[in-house]
């Protein structure tokens, strides 16, 4: 009978699964058709398990349609106590997304889901505890809480999963619940199951981070089951490990000696020259080497999320051999989707700018592609230029060669990137500033206005690094101002001649250039305009030095050779004066205006009838400046003064104050100064001597199961020995004189063999005496029978 009630079981469980697959095969070809409320109704009140999963799964699928459901909450709850686990699930689904809009009809069902604790099965045990916590009424916080505490002693992990997984939801129902909380966490901790004790680490990250001393006892035990926690478990614990490293373990440094090859006479003066040559290099406690060897697996995760978790743990923690570790599975996440070349990319250059030499290897990762788009290819060239300066010569001349390319192409941020990339390049390594300098003078014939104007500025910033080497480089930049038509071009070419305009003296082109600049004044743009009227202050400035200089010269001229010149003059117009022809007197003619004051003039005139008031304020203060010729040292300083090297940084150096892995760094500045709101940065290293008594990780965490169970026999055989040693007063105990812990001499030992072979040989005579005994009492009794049975004889005899 039991075969055919299986046989039957098996054939109905075949025949449900055959109407599902009908089912569902339907509904996949034909659109989602709405029951109307009347019939689902029916189904859900029906007594028929396959009609009431139906209907329930036609009011999933209206809720998550935003469809309005609320009608059949009483139908629904009603089956909570079905045996069902598929019924069970959806109605705990619907409950945990309607209970707040009916919280007393939610209520109703809290004594069915607290025996559902109960149950046989852990699904269900776990699904009840899940969907307790889950019901945002607070006035069942106190329900919720017991129920945690019964599902930290549960013998299935799963359930004590679900146990951690609810205290974030009861602390978040009743904030007052946390002290007892925080005795089920600092259980939970300890679980020797690794996906409980992720789990707990999860709710400790939420509702009380900063409770380091829960994590002491627990620490060891973290680390080794860090590598077999699911992803999500493992990036709540690593960062739980990096703050409590940072809090609990001072950064310590020691010098290493290293010589020098100079072995001097005296043994002092040979550590001196060590001392001095000697590195500093980072000490690691042993528990954090501990943690920075367990997660060196995780490298090679397939969620890039724990990959870069791990590479922050070791940039944050480590020394420069672990972070060279991580490079390589860092860049190997550049071969994964788009988004994910994104983001690790920002991580990447993050890393880069810290400790580019170790990417130098890794370059041919990062050429841009031509399906690149521009957010990648943008960090792709930052990261070139970065690692340029520790490239070899090979390397370099490739990297130029690529951004040459790009600098010649059809997109035009791409060609502006390039060009800016260019100008880094040339910045970091002052050997190739000369071969990046002729790439960039190539561009300035572009019809491209933008990149004209882009290239100047890195000439320019280029220029100032070596102005006594670059005179013709300015001249043939002059020489494209008829060409250039970008005002900011214009405006930087014309700087430029201004720099360069007290070189040579009076050979110089800046006189001839303003000159050109002034005839189509009233047709420049207003930047180029304001640079015009700076060359004209600097041309003027540089021709009142030189007339000082010259007035300088000719007071100090001998007055004896002036006076024997012109003496014959002097007759001469005296003669002249006394004829009839000039009886009246002429005054002297003034002298002509020299060419540079008369231009200086004319630039005043015109911007001062300019419409720029900018235009109009920054004259007046140069024609202030320049008013009294004799006193030219205030605006020497204002206007000649040596400008300072320009230095363009890369672009994420704004981002390097951000933790690697966080969204703040992906967003950068405009995240705001201190990144997106709820940004939290690592704490400091803790002072040595503040950190806590590493004792406290040496704590024996008690377990659920009996540890004597699974112990080695060694290990047994070392607990009864000391077992042994604790236990006084009996000589077989101790060493056989009572005395625990004392050494046993020859004599003792000899004294110790005698006594024992005195007693085998008493036990020897004791049991030959027994043996004579039994054997006596043997004979005895026999004799006693054959007695017996002569006198049977005789008495037949007689008879």
């Amino acid at each position: 009978m039991e075969s055919i009630s299986r046989i039957s079981t098996l054939l109905e469980s075949a025949r449900e699964l055959t109407l599902d697959a009908a089912q569902s095969a339907r509904s996949s070809r034909t659109s989602v058709r709405t029951l109307p409320p009347a019939q689902i109704k029916k189904l859900l009140d029906s007594r028929n398990d396959r009609e009431v999963l139906d209907g329930l799964r036609k009011v999933i699928s209206m809720m998550y349609r935003s469809q309005p459901c609320l009608t059949f909450f009483s139908s629904i709850v009603k089956n909570v106590a079905s045996p069902n686990i598929e019924i069970k699930k959806l109605v705990y689904i619907y409950l945990l997304f309607h209970a707040e809009q009916e919280p007393d009809l939610a209520l109703l069902s809290i004594n069915t889901i607290q025996k559902s604790l109960s149950d046989g099965n852990p699904q269900v045990r776990a699904l009840a505890l899940k969907t307790m916590s889950g019901i945002r009424v607070p006035a069942i916080s106190q329900i919720v809480s017991l129920a945690i505490k019964r599902g930290l002693g549960d013998m299935s992990p799963y359930v004590r999963k679900a146990a951690a997984s609810a205290i974030p939801k009861c602390y978040r129902l009743d904030p007052n619940t946390l002290p007892q909380l925080l005795e089920y966490l600092s259980t939970l901790l300890g679980d020797r199951q690794y996906y409980v004790a992720g789990a707990a680490v999860k709710a400790f990250m939420e509702i009380c981070p900063d409770r380091i001393d829960l994590v002491h006892k627990h620490y060891r035990s973290l680390v080794k089951k860090l590598v077999d926690m699911d992803e999500w478990s493992q990036l709540a614990t690593l960062r739980l490990m990096t703050i409590y490293s940072r809090k609990c373990f001072p950064k310590r440094t020691r010098r290493v000696k290293k010589s020098n090859g100079n072995q001097g006479f005296y043994g002092e003066e040979e550590e001196a020259e060590e001392e001095d040559t000697g590195e500093v290099v980072q000490v690691l406690d042993p528990d954090l080497e501990l943690l920075l060897r367990s997660i060196k697996p995780l490298l090679q995760s397939r969620n890039s999320a724990v990959v870069v978790a791990v590479v922050r743990c070791y940039i944050n923690l480590g020394t420069p051999e672990y972070i060279n570790a991580s490079v390589g599975p860092l860049i190997a996440l550049l071969r994964g989707p788009q988004d994910i070349q994104h983001i690790a990319l920002y991580n990447i250059v993050s890393v880069c700018l810290m400790r580019p030499e170790a990417f130098v290897k890794y370059a041919s990762h990062f050429l841009v592609h031509s399906t690149d788009p521009p957010q990648i290819w943008e960090l792709k060239l930052e990261l070139l230029t970065l690692i340029f300066p520790h490239c070899d010569l090979y390397m370099k001349s490739l990297i130029l060669n690529e951004l040459e390319h790009f600098s010649r192409g059809s997109d035009k941020e791409l060609v502006r990137e390039a060009v800016r990339a260019i100008g880094r390049c040339a910045q970091s390594d002052s050997r190739t500033s000369g071969r990046c300098l002729r790439l960039l003078l190539k561009q300035i014939t572009s019809l491209d206005g933008n990149l004209v104007a882009e290239s100047l500025t890195v000439i320019r910033h280029l220029i100032q690094q070596d102005p006594g080497s670059h005179t013709n480089t300015v001249i043939r930049l002059a020489k494209n101002l008829d060409t250039a038509t970008n005002p900011r071009a214009r405006a930087t070419i014309i700087w430029l001649v201004g720099e360069f305009a007290g070189v040579n003296g009076e050979d110089n082109v800046a006189a001839d250039v303003l000159r050109i600049l002034a005839k189509g004044f009233a047709d420049e743009a207003e930047p180029a305009k304001l640079q015009i009227v700076l060359l004209a202050a600097k041309v003027y400035l540089h021709h009142l030095n030189r007339s000082d200089v010259g007035a300088d010269n000719a007071t100090a001229a001998p007055v004896q050779e002036s006076s024997h010149n012109y003496l014959p003059e002097e007759n001469e117009g005296f003669a002249e004066l006394g004829s009839p022809q000039h009886s009246t007197y002429s005054p002297p003619e003034p002298e002509p205006e020299h060419p540079i004051v008369a231009l200086w003039n004319y630039i005043l005139m015109l911007a001062r009838y300019d419409t720029s008031y900018d235009l109009r304020d920054r004259t007046r203060l140069y024609k202030a400046l320049l008013a009294i010729p004799s006193s030219t040292q205030l605006a020497s300083l204002m206007l000649l003064a040596p400008k300072p090297v320009p230095h363009t940084p890369s672009p994420s150096e704004s981002r390097t104050g951000f933790t690697l892995g966080s969204a703040s760094l992906v967003v950068g500045e405009d995240g705001g100064l201190h990144g997106l709101r709820g940004y939290e940065a690592l704490p400091d290293w803790v002072e040595a001597g503040k950190e806590p008594d590493p004792s406290l990780r040496d704590t024996d965490v008690k377990m659920e199961y009996d540890a004597q169970r699974l112990m080695p026999a060694g290990e047994k055989l070392d607990s009864a020995i000391r077992e042994s040693k604790m236990v006084a007063g009996s000589p077989s105990k101790t060493n056989g004189f009572g005395a625990p812990g004392s050494k046993k001499t020859l004599d003792d030992w000899l004294a110790e063999e005698e006594a024992e072979e005195a007693d085998s040989d008493e036990q020897e005579s004791d049991e030959d005496a027994e043996e004579t005994e039994e054997e006596s009492s043997e004979e005895e009794s026999e004799e006693e029978d054959e007695e017996s049975d002569d006198d049977d004889e005789h008495d037949r005899l007689v008879k």
